[in-house]
């Protein structure tokens, strides 16, 4: 029960913390902008950077990627030493990072303190398996990179890196380098990037997304 309860609490956490719209935070702070009025009128650093340059959207950007790896590194802290046993491996640590990760990216996407609206997890993602895989993350960083470098589609980049992200998550859990219930959160996650950008996919099938360094959308500040 004292278990379930830990777990409880990690996932509350992991959900109010991502929660914090950080994106709506920078641009009223720093420009007086309500974010969600301009651009695709998402809070994540994409649109932030978008609408409100370089500078707004790396602060966001950092901070969402912050907000998802501290609950992470938390989670192991607040479970205890009760262990919870699967084909004779220990994983309630993992587990726990696991949670937590995806809570995070919940809360992120489904902010409670602005009417369950949020972003796209990408940076939320990317904070969460800095934790549990760097080399997992700095692979899907790569791919993210080269993919908007190339084609200058965000949105492509953050979906094909995701997904890169769970190829190399899944090889290493077959060569079992790394847990199993890793690739829980491999799944969810990039289930939940996919879902996010399900109009952004829409958009690029129609050749209609907007690329970086498109200036459509910024405000005069």
């Amino acid at each position: 029960m004292i278990l379930i309860i830990q777990y409880i609490a990690v996932a509350l956490m992991a959900y109010l913390i991502g929660a914090i719209p950080f994106g709506l935070i920078v641009s009223r702070k720093m420009y007086n902008v309500d974010i969600r009025e301009h651009g695709s009128g998402n809070i994540g650093a994409t649109n932030v950077l978008r609408v409100l340059g370089a500078k707004a959207g790396l602060i966001t950007a950092v901070l969402d990627l912050a907000k998802a790896a501290l609950p992470v590194l938390a989670a192991g802290f607040i479970i205890a030493d009760d262990k919870i046993f699967v084909a004779g491996y220990d994983i309630h640590v993992q587990f726990a990072q696991v949670l937590a990760a995806i809570m995070v990216m919940v809360g992120h996407n489904w902010s409670v303190y602005i009417k369950f609206k949020g972003g796209k997890g990408v940076a939320t993602l990317v904070g969460g398996m800095l934790v549990i895989n760097w080399f997992v993350c700095l692979v899907g960083l790569l791919v993210g990179v080269i993919v908007i470098l190339i084609t200058r589609y965000v949105s492509l980049g953050s979906i094909l890196g995701s997904l890169g992200m769970l190829l190399v998550l899944t090889a290493l859990v077959i060569l079992a380098i790394a847990a199993p219930v890793y690739l829980i959160y491999g799944l969810l996650a990039v289930g939940l990037i996919v879902f996010q950008h399900r109009t952004n996919i829409m958009r690029l099938q129609a050749g209609t997304e907007s690329k970086l360094g498109d200036k459509s959308a910024r405000i005069s500040l």
